[in-house]
This record gives C-alpha cells, structure tokens and sequence, in this order.
C-alpha cells in the first residue's frame, strides 16, 4: 500500500469518526418524552399513592344560592346554537413528526449519503480498474506488429507509446535478458518489455530520444539506456515496469494494476548512449 493510499485512507477514517460526533451530538438534541413519575421522588409518589383512595364528597349549594336560568323566547325569533371548540393536548406521537424531527433527520441523511460518497470514491481509489483502462490490465496488441512498429531497417528502435497504459514497449531479446535482473520477475514476454513513461526522480513524463536511443528527461537530466535502466542523473533507481504476458492468440497484454521497482543495474544491459544527447543539460554519471 502506498503512502498516498494510506493518507486517503487516514482522511477519511477521520472524515468518518467527525460525521459520527456531529450525528451523535444533533441526535442528543431530539426531546423525547420522559415519563413524569421518574422525575418525582420517591417519598413523594408514596404519599401521593396513600391518597389516591380516599372518598370526595362534593357539596351541594343551598338551595336559595341556586338561580334558574330563565329563557323566554320571543314570537318570531330564532334560537341560535354556539358551538364551542374544545382543544385537546396530545403527544407527539399522536401528532406524527415534529419540525425538529424532521429537520434532525434531513441532517442525518445528507451527512450518510456524503460520507457514501466519500467511502465509495476511497476504494475507487485504493482498488484499480477491473478490465481496460489505467490501473488493469491493457491489451497493446500482436506481439508480431509490436516488433514490427519498434523494429527500424537500419537498426535502430523506436519504442511504442501505449497510451491507456502509459508505457512503452522495447525490445528485449533473450541474450540480453539472460543474466540481467529481469530475467526471472516477468517483466519480459516474447522479447518484449513494458515500462512506465514517468520518471522515477520526480514523476516527470521522460521522452525518448532517437538519436541517442535512450530516454532522456528534460527535467532533471536523468538518462537510461534502451531497456529503461539507468544510466545518468539524479533518478534513485530504472525505470519502473509492469508485468507483460501473451495469450495463446499472440497478444501482448500489460498489467498496468502493479508497478515493479528494479535498483540500478551493475552493469548495463546494452551499449548507451549511440549518439548525441537531447537535451541541453549536462549531467555526470552515476554509478553503484
């Protein structure tokens, strides 16, 4: 795993943990009914028992206190009725949803789908593509048209650029892989080798250079013969390269899905360089 995969990792971890306080915190808000008696004290839910059976008897005023209610109703007139609203207190599960609830929920809510989101883009980060593309693994072709394409008249090469992988292609003949360290770690397929187009001192894309039949980055100055070792420059280490593999039918495919880091090579693999450099930028080579 690399470092960039565990700070993602790290960020959203801590993403996570905040959108649970925030959830834990607005739902402690909620009022929720409480029941009465738990808040009573004992002793006092005790006397108030002790009175609960006693009798009430109600009193009747006197007779001369009572008045009567007289109604005298005029010819022609009409009785009018008044209705009187009684309003009824009721709970709030009667009454349904509260506002407060409602605006409790819709945080709630909003907050899970962003942290959805924030999980699913992670592990469409940490996990590369299935099939196709960056990241899986890349059909670049007939192994026969590749040798073809790279292959020059006069001798020379001209390594083929495969775009959705981000590498080129090179001869690797088996006299010159046999005793290298990439004879056994299946980076070589059919005479044939893929390596990555970044630059290993600081991830600048590195061009090939004809005249020299190496790669050259304009950057730094770092340089590397014709099967991506080093050569010169302040890069740490080769090229880094992707495991190949042909099928039945002759196609060469890439696993783009894993990057393989070689150190220098003690002694370079083939003759470099074959001619005048590209660019401008003197560097002093370096060994071990």
């Amino acid at each position: 795993m690399t470092t960039i995969q565990l700070i993602v990792i790290s960020a959203s971890a801590v993403l996570l943990l905040g959108i649970a306080a925030i959830s834990v915190l607005v739902g402690g808000r909620i009022s929720r009914p409480k029941d009465w008696k738990k808040q009573v004290e004992k002793e006092a839910l005790k006397v108030d028992k002790s009175k609960i059976d006693r009798d009430f008897v109600s009193e009747e005023p006197p007779a001369d206190q009572i008045e009567e209610e007289v109604t005298t109703e005029t010819e022609g007139s009409e009785i009018v009725v008044e209705e009187e609203l009684v309003y009824e207190e009721i709970s709030e599960e009667e009454a349904g949803i509260t506002r407060r609830q409602f605006l409790t929920k819709a945080l709630r809510y909003s907050f899970g789908a962003f942290a959805g989101i924030q999980v699913f883009a992670t592990l469409g980060f940490m996990w590369p593509k299935i099939t196709g593309g960056f990241g899986g693994k890349v059909d670049a072709g007939l192994v026969a048209d590749l040798k073809d394409q790279i292959l020059q008249p006069d001798g020379s090469i001209v390594p083929a650029f495969i775009p959705d992988a981000r590498a080129y292609i090179l001869p690797f003949d088996s006299d010159t892989l046999k005793g290298s360290q990439f004879e056994s770690n299946g980076t070589v397929a059919e005479g044939l080798t893929a390596v990555y187009q970044r630059c290993v001192h600081l991830g600048c894309r590195v061009p090939w250079c004809n005249s020299s039949q190496g790669f050259e980055c304009a950057c730094h100055g770092s340089k590397y013969n014709g099967v991506g070792e080093y050569y010169a420059g302040p890069a740490p280490r080769n090229l880094d390269r992707f495991p190949v593999t042909v099928t039945d039918t002759g196609r060469f495919v890439i696993n783009t899905g894993v990057i393989l880091e070689s150190p220098r090579a003690p002694t370079p693999s083939v003759k470099y360089p074959k001619g005048s450099s590209c660019i401008a930028l003197n560097t002093e080579t370096e060994e071990g």
